[in-house]
Order: structure tokens, then C-alpha cells, then sequence
């Protein structure tokens, strides 16, 4: 059990989604950057789908009651056990009665608190990701709260194995205050100019204050559309369509880009005029407020190469702990 002395000022229980019940309208959820999430869970022996702590801007306060292994990865919190720092994409060995601290982020949006045997909540619709904006999943479907009581399952692997390990620092990422995210045009492109969606991948894209899991609204050049007498059930705004479908990553564009993350709505009326690819989702996850962001347009071969690219590149980073 773990008891939350201070909760942050976001941090949720997420796992790698609640896959499979995007036609009803549920989106996945899951942890907003996917390497961080795994290579915590493979440095304290979790499987990657094991339930961790994301913790958004802030680091959580945390008190453990059994002795145990933890590893804190992804944005930089400075973790400190009773007082004394500790290292980053490790593995810590920790005491009953041992208070994990973590600050806030200087480097990074994201941390992860990954814990032996996993943070042990209900599997709500398959998951044990927390979708706030309907309260399910995680702990009470909410962000967590100091006095909250977190249970924890039983370690795959013995403790003593476990508290050596730690990820090459090679393979420690770097946050950059500005970052290049590729995106593949469409669905309904077609709508801005020709200067607005070169704009969209040339200038630089500013993170709002409102970017959350639900959607990073970007701040940047006006977007302008081509006129038109709008269709039969688009409503009246330049930037409506016909109601469709909304990709996971898609950049929404009500004027200003959006885009939609893991607990986004799945449809509406916006155009929405490319998406990001999956592999670089977890890479605009760890920009802050006022980081700079820049769009590249790839097509859809080289989305397929770079998925597999950063799939295999888990593998190896993964198989590096273990060995």
C-alpha cells in the first residue's frame, strides 16, 4: 500500500489504454508518453501494461508501508527518499515507512512512478487508466488527492534482483525546449489555403497553457480556410464540417491547432487537417507550457517505418535493463 502524502497538480493512474471501445465513444487513455511508462515498469520486473503513476508539472508525495523497488522516469522531478536524492530511470530500493518526494518538472511535462507488482486498481472496461472527464478507471476515476491509499500487487521478480537496474544513459531521453513532431495532412486538409497549410508545417507552434491529456492547444500563426457555401449538416463556422470521426493524435483546427491526446473526444463537426503519428505523441506529451513545437509532414510509409523504428528501439531499451 502506498499512502499519498500530496497528490501533484494532475497525476493519475494509467496503464497502455483501454483499447477497443473507440466506436462507442470511449477513448483509450493510457500514459500520455509511452517510454517513459514501460521503461518504468521494466526497471522495477512490471509487464509494460501494469498500472503506474503519471504525474503532470508536479511529482507526487508518497509513503510506503512495505519495503519495496520504485523508478521515477520521464520529465525530471528530482526524487528524493527522506531527503536524499535518488536517481532517475532506476531502480530505488525503498524502506517501510520511507517518504518518496519529487518536486516539480524542470525538464519534461510527464514523470512516471512505476512500483513492484504495479499499482493494483480494478480493471475498469479492461484498463486501469483513469478518464477523469467520466470518472472511471484508476483511483475513484479522479486525480490523486493526499490521504488516498494506493494498493500495490506482488513483484514478478525477487526485490534483491530488481534494485540494481537502470537504463543506459544513452538511452535517457533529452526534453528540448522546441521539437519536431511529424504528422501525416488529412483528413479534410482540403479546407485551409494553400499558405495556411504550409504555415502549418513551417512556422512554430507555441504549447497553451490549456494543453492537458485531453488536447495540447498550440498557439501560432492565424489559419485561415477557403471559402465556401457550407454543406447540408456542417454548421456555420469556417472551420465546421460534416460530423466524422477524430484519429487519436488528429489536429483539430477551430482556428488554432488542438491536438487531440489519449482521453479526447472520438467525433465532432471541427476540420481536422492531419494527425500526429503515434511514435511522436509521447514526444509532444513532454512539452511544457511555451515550449515550441514544429510540425513535419510525412506520408504514410514513413509513419509505418517510424512506428516500428521506436518499437523496436523499447525493445532494446528494455532488453538493456534486463541484461
Amino acid at each position: 500500500m502506498i499512502e499519498i502524502r500530496n497528490g501533484g497538480v494532475a497525476s493519475t493512474i494509467q496503464d497502455t489504454g483501454r483499447s477497443g471501445h473507440y466506436h462507442i465513444g470511449m477513448p483509450p487513455s493510457g500514459a500520455m508518453d509511452p517510454y517513459a511508462h514501460t521503461v518504468a515498469n521494466a526497471l522495477v520486473g512490471n509487464k509494460k501494461e501494469a498500472a503506474t503513476v503519471e504525474m503532470t508539472y508536479q511529482g507526487i508525495t508518497a509513503v510506503f508501508n512495505e519495503d519495496t523497488v520504485v523508478a521515477v522516469t520521464g520529465a525530471d522531478v528530482s526524487p528524493t527518499v527522506d531527503g536524499d536524492p535518488v536517481g532517475m530511470w532506476e531502480a530505488v530500493a525503498v524502506e517501510a515507512g520511507d517518504e518518496l518526494d519529487m518536486g516539480f518538472a524542470t525538464s519534461g511535462a510527464r514523470a512516471y512512478l512505476a512500483v513492484a507488482g504495479g499499482i493494483d486498481v480494478p480493471e475498469i472496461m479492461g484498463s486501469q487508466s483513469t478518464y477523469t472527464l467520466v470518472g472511471i478507471g484508476g483511483h475513484e476515476g479522479r486525480t490523486l488527492e493526499s490521504g488516498d491509499e494506493l494498493p500495490v500487487g506482488t513483484p514478478s521478480d525477487g526485490l534483491a534482483d530488481l534494485k540494481d537496474r537502470a537504463l543506459p544513459h544513452e538511452m535517457v531521453p533529452e526534453y528540448a525546449d522546441e521539437e519536431t513532431v511529424r504528422i501525416i495532412l488529412g483528413l479534410t486538409d482540403y479546407r485551409l489555403t494553400d499558405e495556411s497549410r504550409e504555415a502549418l508545417c513551417t512556422e512554430e507552434w507555441t504549447v497553451t497553457p490549456e494543453a492537458d491529456r485531453v488536447g495540447y492547444r498550440l498557439d501560432g500563426p492565424d489559419i485561415e480556410f477557403v471559402e465556401r457555401e457550407q454543406p447540408f449538416g456542417a454548421g456555420p463556422d469556417p472551420s465546421n464540417v460534416v460530423d466524422l470521426g477524430y484519429p487519436v493524435g488528429s489536429i483539430q483546427v477551430p482556428q488554432k491547432p488542438i491536438v487531440l491526446m489519449q482521453d479526447a473526444v472520438t467525433g465532432g463537426g471541427y476540420a481536422t487537417v492531419g494527425t500526429v503519428i503515434s511514435p511522436d505523441r509521447g514526444v509532444l506529451a513532454q512539452r511544457q507550457t511555451h515550449d515550441s513545437v514544429y510540425f513535419e509532414s510525412v506520408d504514410v510509409e514513413e509513419a509505418l517505418d517510424a512506428r516500428d523504428t521506436a518499437a523496436t528501439y523499447l525493445e532494446e531499451a528494455t532488453d538493456a535493463i534486463r541484461d
